[in-house]
């Protein structure tokens, strides 16, 4: 598990290799990913947009961005967390993602920009 906190907020995040939804033989690796989200400061924040840079290890890149989290754009009351469960495709064994959220402080109306740290995805058979 990889966590950061930025703004207050702390990111966690844990990575599963999917093997079931994997298939070597034509490239295609899935991942799911488990973050939460903990808000550590005074007042509560809404979730806006996230932005993610994925690197698969075959020297592919592609950004992912859009409104909210897995259809949703939670607002997490201080001290509270929100967690959620998302996937990534990569086309080899080995890639990393890592991004920001863009936030919304509820009580002033400022916008956060919080850190997603950079994690690894890797199939087992990489481990060994």
């Amino acid at each position: 598990m990889v966590s950061k906190i930025s703004e207050g907020i702390e990111v966690s995040i844990e990575t599963f290799y999917q093997k079931d939804y994997s298939n070597p033989l034509q490239n295609e690796y899935m991942f799911a990913y488990r973050i939460t989200i903990e808000n550590h400061n005074s007042f509560p924040v809404k979730l806006l947009k996230r932005y993610w840079e994925v690197y698969d290890s075959n020297s592919e890149f592609r950004v992912v961005e859009g409104e909210g989290v897995v259809g949703v754009q939670p607002l997490i009351m201080p001290g509270q967390n929100y967690q959620y469960v998302s996937g990534c495709h990569l086309k080899s064994e080995l890639g990393k993602m890592q991004g920001h959220y863009t936030m919304e402080n509820i009580d002033s109306k400022d916008l956060i920009h919080v850190n997603i740290p950079s994690f690894k995805m890797a199939a087992p058979v990489k481990l060994n």
